[in-house]
């Protein structure tokens, strides 16, 4: 695919599974993914088509979970991200959430669309979204302790390092980084 020129990014659709599920293992794929992803490819790929359908559904247009894409003018996807919502006193990696919050995971950004301004859109959209949520102002993310480029990325967004770090799952002598963004 060639580089998205000015990312279109917009929700996801309900009926577009089958993108979703392309996009999702192409991103596990990828050779970061094992730092930046808790799935692999092979548990994915093994999933139901009924899966990949719940899974699109409940991110297209619902309060808790929203998923964002960058579309090409050819329709093809250059990147995605998926925005949690987190309530004050969920359980959570570091024993229970203070305050409401969006949680974005699944950040991915196709090789050929990378330094394009994709990761950009698709951060601003997540934010966007993030702030129109009723009482949210945090959004947080995690960054595997490796993923020096990653990091930069979510810091030129305005991100910070909030100290805070936990074990990575699958292999605790490695941790991830709580990075977060207040609401101004």
């Amino acid at each position: 695919m060639n580089q998205v020129a000015g990312p279109a990014v917009r929700p996801v659709r309900a009926d577009e599974w089958r993108e979703a599920k392309e996009l999702r293992l192409a991103a596990l794929r990828d050779p970061v993914a094992p730092i930046a992803f808790l799935e692999t490819y092979e548990r994915a790929v093994a999933e139901p088509d009924s899966f990949w359908r719940e899974r699109t559904e409940g991110a297209a247009g619902g309060m808790r979970v929203r998923q964002f894409v960058a579309e090409g003018p050819d329709g093809t996807w250059g990147g995605t991200v998926t925005v949690l919502v987190e309530d004050e006193g969920a359980d959570d990696a570091l024993g229970g959430t203070v305050r409401r919050q969006t949680h974005l995971v699944a950040v991915y950004v196709r090789p050929g669309c990378r330094g394009a301004g994709v990761i950009d859109a698709l951060i601003e959209a997540a934010v966007a979204w993030s702030w129109s949520v009723a009482d949210v102002t945090r959004a947080r993310l995690y960054v595997h302790e490796e993923n020096a480029r990653a990091e930069r990325v979510y810091q030129r967004c305005g991100f910070r390092r909030s100290g805070e770090t936990v074990p990575m799952r699958g292999d605790p002598a490695k941790v991830e980084r709580e990075m977060i963004l207040d609401r101004l």
